[in-house]
């Protein structure tokens, strides 16, 4: 009885292995490519460089669209992004109580800085560079004294 239920038991092990082996092919045979699964990130990034002339101004013959500046602009936003440009005395150059009105052109944006002034971009733009001009009308009745102001230049995505 030993030996019969010893060779029951080979052959249920025999069978097994076999059928085993047999399926083996065929679930290998259904594995016929694969994927990987390929991600990464890319943050959003704008700046800009700004390159100030020193420009000094002749205020009594004026000044017709003068270049005091560039500015190198980058953003990779894929919806564009925005520069602004705002002046700290409202678009006047200022002496003590004394003003100086002058306008400025920026890419082909002309205008007063009375308010800020916004420039659009539609798409991501690496290097970018544009002039900063400057026009101040002609006058011999400006009061004696030294004028300035500041142009803020500022990036955003949009």
């Amino acid at each position: 009885m030993r030996c019969r239920m010893r060779h029951v038991l080979v052959r249920a092990v025999l069978a097994l292995l076999l059928s085993s082996t047999a399926l083996m092919p065929a679930a290998m045979a259904q594995s016929t490519g694969g994927n990987f699964s390929l991600r990464g990130n890319m943050p959003m990034s704008c700046a800009i460089s700004v390159q100030d002339n020193n420009v000094i101004w002749n205020l009594t013959s004026g000044e017709g669209s003068k270049t005091v500046g560039s500015v190198t602009e980058s953003c990779n936003a894929g919806n564009g992004y925005s520069i602004s440009l705002a002046s700290a005395n409202g678009g006047k150059m200022k002496s003590g109580a004394n003003e100086i009105a002058y306008a400025v052109d920026y890419d082909s944006n002309a205008g007063n800085l009375t308010s800020q002034m916004v420039v659009q971009r539609a798409t991501a733009q690496f290097g970018k560079k544009s002039d900063l001009k400057v026009t101040v009308p002609i006058s011999n009745q400006h009061v004696a004294g030294d004028y300035a102001d500041t142009i803020t230049v500022t990036i955003a995505a949009r």
